[in-house]
């Protein structure tokens, strides 16, 4: 990512509270047209297009956000905190089946109307540290979920969490030409993929897990003590 760019002082720049109204806006600015970009076309969106789509100068981009990186964990955490609080309410649903198929349906949702935040969920991206923690939090929850909804017998199981990152990662794939069309077909693959989740009738023996981004060995390596 390029960050070549530098400012003299962003001390004030870091800290949204010390801005002038105007910095502020450009800050806001920056921040919503970042969210569109990558939602729309995802995260190869270069800093020079954000700024011409922002109407400012590239160094206005660098001096709130010293790196393309710093800006993509602050776009991406608005999404990041909407994906946890669908997480924690499936996990406070009376029956830890349905909460765990709800959390598919919706995160499968999201994901279909952010390309953006949809690749960055699947992927390793440690020089976003705060994003990646975040994610490694969200995903202990999911775990937490997996293991509940198999102590009911109604999830399958041999499910690993890599199974969900294999799903995420097709549901990026879908295509569609409105965003309706596209969620309505992340609910109708949400519909399918619950199905093959649950245990079947003949027990069938899978092929062992790959580790992929969203491994338990990943989200272990960055759980917090």
């Amino acid at each position: 990512m390029n960050t070549e760019v530098r400012a003299t002082d962003r001390s004030d720049a870091r800290d949204p509270a010390k801005l002038r109204s105007d910095a502020r806006d450009n800050r806001e600015r920056i921040l919503a047209v970042a969210r569109s970009a990558f939602a729309a076309d995802g995260l190869e969106v270069p800093i020079r297009e954000i700024a011409r789509r922002a109407e400012i100068g590239v160094a206005t981009v660098y001096r709130h956000f010293p790196t393309k990186e710093a800006l993509l964990s602050e776009a991406l955490a608005e999404q990041m905190a909407s994906c946890r609080a669908i997480v924690a309410a499936g996990l406070s649903a009376d029956d830890p089946w349905q909460g765990f198929s709800q959390v598919i349906e919706e995160l499968m949702t999201v994901h279909a109307l952010d390309r953006g935040f949809a690749r960055a969920f699947t992927s390793r991206l440690p020089q976003v540290a705060g994003f990646e923690a975040d994610r490694a939090q969200t995903l202990g929850l999911v775990l937490e979920l997996i293991r509940r909804a198999k102590a009911t017998g109604a999830l399958r199981e041999d499910l690993r969490l890599e199974d969900v990152s294999l799903v995420l990662m097709a549901n990026e794939g879908i295509r569609a030409e409105s965003p309706q069309l596209r969620v309505a077909a992340a609910r109708r693959f949400a519909a399918l993929v619950l199905q093959s989740f649950q245990p079947p009738p003949t027990p069938t023996r899978l092929p062992p897990p790959v580790r992929l981004p969203l491994s338990l060995a990943e989200v272990e390596a960055l759980s917090p003590e």
